[in-house]
C-alpha cells in the first residue's frame, strides 16, 4: 500500500526513482487522474536526473491541444517493486497519471491534510 495527504486540494504520493548508479531519490508527486501516462517531470528534473531519452510524442492536452513532448525511461520502485515507465517531460511539478494505478484502488479524504491510498487490488 501507498500512503499520501492531500495538501492545497492536491493528492500527494512519494515516489522513489531508483538511478542508474544504484542510489534513489524521493520525489513528492500529484495524482493527476486526468494523465493517463505514467509519469510527468519538470525538464530541469530530467536532466538533472540525466534519464535515458526515448523518442518525442504529440502530448494531447486537457484543452484538446497537443504539444510536443520528450519522453525519457525510468526505474521507479511503485509499491515496493521496481518499474520501468515512460516519463513525459513536461510542466512544473511531477504528476502520476492512471498508468501507473491500473489494477490499483485511489482513495482520497479530500480535506487538507488528507489521506491518499493507493492499494494493489490483485493483492487483496
Amino acid at each position: 500500500m501507498i500512503q499520501g495527504n492531500v495538501v492545497g486540494r492536491q493528492a500527494r504520493i512519494s515516489l522513489t526513482l531508483r538511478l542508474p548508479e544504484n542510489s534513489d531519490i524521493e520525489i513528492e508527486c500529484v495524482v493527476d487522474t486526468g494523465f493517463e501516462g505514467f509519469l510527468t517531470l519538470p525538464s530541469t528534473a530530467i536532466a538533472k536526473l540525466a534519464l535515458p531519452y526515448l523518442g518525442q510524442i504529440n502530448a494531447k492536452l486537457a484543452d484538446n491541444s497537443h504539444v510536443a513532448t520528450n519522453v525519457y525511461l525510468a526505474t521507479i520502485l511503485w509499491n515496493g517493486v521496481e518499474k520501468d515507465v515512460a516519463v513525459l517531460g513536461m510542466g512544473h511539478r511531477p504528476l502520476i497519471g492512471s498508468a501507473l494505478l491500473e489494477d490499483y484502488h485511489l482513495s482520497i479524504d479530500f480535506c487538507d491534510g488528507g489521506t491518499v491510498l493507493v492499494d494493489d487490488i490483485l493483492r487483496s
